[in-house]
């Protein structure tokens, strides 16, 4: 297996770890699966990812030594493995039949015009509230480079909401 930040090799499975991540999905799974829904722009998608992540680390709870940031990262990246995937199947996207107050609505949208790392960077760092190493770790880049997707991201998120506003 190859090594992986926050996973320890060969680490024996314990009851702790199992209840950690217990106490992680009633404390932590909410705001994990808002977190990755206003980045898909899909709450089916944060659905699936965030369950996936959390079944993952059920499975390799030996394995993981930070549960919480492995638990952020890979629900992102499932999440956009499925972006990914339902982009090049279907160009155009599917917007859902929920319906949200209008302000979110116009924030989700100015969101999905983001590139990807820009979105995640600003929906981990100002929505989700996480640190901007933890970002950097979760995105596997540097925190420079967390800083700059997030100033950019955020500069971007003015002009298109305020395009929306003058519109």
């Amino acid at each position: 297996m190859a090594h992986c930040i926050g996973v320890a090799p060969n680490a024996a499975v314990t009851p702790t770890a199992e209840a950690e991540l217990e106490h992680l999905w009633r404390e932590e799974g909410q705001r994990l699966w808002r977190a990755v829904s206003a980045y898909a722009g899909d709450p089916e998608i944060a659905n699936d990812a965030v369950a996936e992540a959390f079944a993952q680390a059920l499975s390799r709870s030996s394995e993981i030594r930070e549960p919480l940031p492995w638990l952020w990262r890979t629900a992102f990246r499932i999440a956009t493995k499925e972006l990914r995937r339902r982009r090049r199947r279907h160009p155009v996207p599917v917007l859902g039949s929920y319906e949200m107050p209008e302000p979110l609505v116009e924030t989700l949208r100015a969101l999905r015009q983001l590139p990807a790392r820009q979105r995640a960077a600003v929906v981990l760092h100002d929505y989700a509230d996480r640190p901007t190493n933890e970002v950097a770790e979760i995105l596997g880049v540097a925190p420079a480079t967390v800083r700059v997707h997030l100033s950019h991201g955020r500069a971007r998120l003015r002009e298109i909401l305020k395009e929306q506003d003058d519109g």
